[in-house]
């Protein structure tokens, strides 16, 4: 994997890379996602500021320890993660500030871990990593992580979920409500909120053009319900 394009700090990114993905052969969380990742970033502390050599230690090192999301320890997996951190850069004789500050941002970064940022560069790790599932990219890993599950596109019974609770561990589209639609929300820095209401912007336009697609116009011939009040506020916020 090349270091060129995590300027101006290549040498440690070649020093990091090979600590930076497992062996899960997740493509949601590869090599294209921390290139990803690290372009919001930039573009985040264009504007933000930011330690930039704790923010590249944090983005390669991020997701070095990987999870499948139906494991039941999923939710440890960026404590895992910040733990496997400080032992590599431990060995590369970082201080223990610096060290304790690359793992905080690694741990507070997921939205399962509970973990509530404390400093700027934390802040900007968690923006720059929730802008990359959501937006086009965001899509189009909701759907890869769906056939990687096992997962159905939708239900075609209730696709907009109005008689049932969203469960988007067996249905993809579900996974726009569940969470998707969620992540436009609590950015922390102000170019993040910018980018994220134009990548919001862009699912709502994917989840309507899908469900005008699927839907069936005369839903009393096939016996489907009227929406519920859920339903509806669900679509209005949406």
């Amino acid at each position: 994997m090349p270091a060129a394009p995590f300027s101006p700090y290549e040498q440690l990114a070649a020093r990091l890379l090979p600590y930076s993905r497992s062996a899960i052969g997740d493509a949601s969380h590869d090599f294209s996602h921390l290139l990803r990742v690290w372009k919001n970033i930039t573009s985040i502390c264009a504007e933000e500021g930011g330690d930039g050599e704790i923010l590249l230690a944090a983005t390669l090192l991020h997701d070095c320890v990987a999870i499948e999301k139906n494991s039941p320890l999923r939710t440890h997996a960026s404590r895992l993660a910040a733990d496997k951190a400080t032992s590599v850069l431990n060995e590369l004789g970082w201080s223990k500030t610096r060290i304790d500050a690359v793992a905080h941002a690694i741990e507070a970064h997921s939205f399962s871990s509970g973990v509530e940022p404390k400093t700027l560069e934390a802040f900007i790790l968690r923006d720059a990593d929730r802008l990359d599932a959501i937006g086009a990219v965001g899509i189009a890993r909701c759907f890869y992580v769906a056939g990687r599950m096992s997962s159905a596109l939708y239900d075609p019974g209730d696709p907009s979920a109005e008689m049932r609770h969203l469960n988007d561990s067996r249905y993809a589209l579900d996974h726009f409500h569940a969470k998707l639609f969620g992540l436009t929300e609590g950015f922390h820095t102000r170019q993040a909120q910018k980018l994220s209401q134009e990548r919001r912007a862009r699912l709502k336009r994917f989840y309507d053009a899908f469900m005008d697609e699927i839907t069936i116009d005369d839903a009393d011939d096939v016996g489907l319900a009227s929406p519920t009040p859920l339903a509806r506020s669900r679509q209005a916020a949406g």
